[in-house]
């Protein structure tokens, strides 16, 4: 179980979860034979590296700078934002677009999560402008998902 005792450290974990989501889709992007799909994951990709960037500058000016969260332990459940899946070389579209919709709702559950413990209405805002996008990647997926998985079968 993780357990973080200042916002900073939750928002590194995010910016780790960033960082990942960019690996995640530029490897998806690089295996794609579909064109179309290639240019979503690289799309995705450079998302989630705006992203980091606008959570590397939020540390930087110390938005949270040291803020306990021993408060808040009950209102962040850190679990939800983990997903248990780890992307490998065998895995196939469908588990691929599975894993991208878990990663993309946890994404969006923290943001939220933050954005309900930010003080400064900009910080709040950008938090949920990032859950929004979060939420939207989500529904792309699920709409892949239906498109070209279930609709296949």
């Amino acid at each position: 179980m993780i357990t973080f005792t200042t916002v900073d450290q939750i928002i590194d974990f995010a910016i780790e979860a960033e960082q990942e989501a960019v690996d995640f889709y530029t490897k998806l992007a690089e295996g794609s034979s579909s064109e179309a799909i290639k240019k979503v994951f690289t799309l995705y990709a450079a998302e989630e590296a705006g992203h980091k960037k606008k959570l590397i500058l939020v540390k930087q000016e110390g938005y949270f700078a040291n803020l306990e969260v021993n408060h808040l332990t009950q209102n962040l459940r850190i679990s939800e934002y983990l997903t248990e899946v780890v992307p490998n070389e065998k895995m196939d579209y469908r588990d691929a677009l599975v894993l991208a919709m878990k990663k993309e709702e946890a994404a969006f559950k923290l943001y939220t999560d933050l954005s309900s413990i930010a003080s400064r209405p900009e910080i709040r805002n950008l938090f949920l402008n990032l859950a929004v996008e979060e939420s939207k990647h989500k529904l792309r997926f699920e709409l892949e998902y239906d498109e070209h998985v279930l609709r296949e079968n």
